[in-house]
């Protein structure tokens, strides 16, 4: 039951993340998208672009490692196999370095600690229910 559980968490912090590129890397011209982001005029969007771009596809590759490690996690049937080691491996280091993000995103000022909360919650309660499935 906890793997079914911690899966679900893993699953919508990948989803999240994918969320998270599509914003930053599809549709950061767009002024709703931008603002999200606390940019505060279209100059600023378009000198921040290459950034946006680059981060949204740092967050695509965190949630295709979670998402592979939890296909490869549930391939392997438990019991220690080799799918099901790089599957906890993979979803583990995936999820950790979605809170590590966050935690760092945390750094950046007091109006970071919201979208750090929303970036990090869920990864954090998916690492810490891997750790026991």
């Amino acid at each position: 039951m906890i793997a079914i559980i911690a899966t679900v968490f893993a699953a919508l912090a990948g989803l999240l993340h994918v969320y998270i590129f599509v914003m930053e890397s599809v549709q950061w011209t767009q002024p709703r998208v931008w603002r999200r982001f606390g940019v505060a005029d279209q100059a600023a969007a378009d000198t921040v672009k290459p950034m946006a771009y680059n981060q949204g596809f740092y967050n695509l590759f965190l949630a295709i490692g979670a998402i592979i490690g939890i296909a490869l996690f549930w391939a392997g049937g438990g019991g220690g196999t080799v799918a099901d080691v790089a599957g906890r491996t993979l979803v583990l280091f995936s999820l950790g370095s979605m809170v590590a993000a966050a935690l760092v995103l945390t750094t950046s000022g007091a109006k970071y600690l919201r979208p750090a909360l929303v970036q990090g919650t869920l990864p954090l309660i998916g690492f810490v229910l891997f750790l026991f499935a």
